[in-house]
């Protein structure tokens, strides 16, 4: 800027040549070059207003991409990024109420020995001959052969040991009411590669957002 000042005042004819004489001037009394020098001077003020206006426009537009850094960007990328790795972490816990009804319908073996010791009544059921018979006679006892109709009933006494072998058929509706705990790691599920790939993806741009200055003091190395 110095020089580009310095070369327009020598053009102006207004600097005093090598020699030592004045410059020339016009007829009216004017200097020569006194038109073009006013021209200088407006040119370089005119630079010098818009340098600043563009230094202005600098500073505003660097404030605003700290405002977006800060408010937009990276916590809407740092917060994707975060959550995507917290979400690949996260675990399933809870407690499932299990409220049902289950049909059972079975058999089931059955072994055991029944023991028999009571007095019963039995009825023949066909004619049945006793023979070496005794029967009283006038209270003498008299040695004969006799033959017990069908249907005659005996009163009998049963002391034994019945062995039992069988099954049973088993037909239920048994009500089921279970507390079941759930924990389940979502890095061990179908999940797990989506959370990692989106966290892959959005990494990089995070990351560059981190690298970036958050402020001026970021740039000019303050503080």
């Amino acid at each position: 800027m110095q020089a580009e000042i310095k070369q327009a005042y020598e053009k102006s004819g207004l600097a005093p040549k090598k020699d030592g004489k004045a410059a020339k001037t016009s007829g009216e009394g004017a200097p020569a070059g006194a038109g073009l020098t006013g021209f200088w001077k407006f040119a370089i003020l005119f630079s010098f207003l818009v340098n600043i206006v563009l230094v202005a426009v600098l500073l505003v537009a660097v404030g605003l991409i700290f405002e977006i850094k800060n408010g937009i960007a990276s916590p809407l990328v740092g917060g994707l990024y975060d959550n995507f790795v917290l979400m690949d972490k996260a675990r399933i816990v809870s407690t499932i109420a299990v409220n049902d009804m289950i049909q059972v319908n079975d058999t089931i073996p059955v072994v055991f020995d029944l023991p028999l010791n009571q007095d019963t009544q039995v009825v023949l059921t066909q004619d049945t001959p006793v023979n070496g018979a005794t029967i009283f006679l006038n209270g003498t006892p008299i040695a004969v052969n006799v033959v017990l109709p069908r249907g005659t009933p005996l009163n009998i006494k049963l002391n034994m040991t019945v062995p039992v072998s069988t099954t049973i058929p088993v037909v239920l509706n048994v009500p089921v009411r279970l507390q079941v705990p759930v924990d389940i790691p979502l890095n061990q599920t179908e999940l797990h590669p989506p959370f990692t790939n989106l966290a892959a993806l959005v990494a990089p741009y995070n990351a560059l957002l981190q690298a970036l200055p958050s402020s001026w003091a970021g740039i000019v190395g303050g503080p």
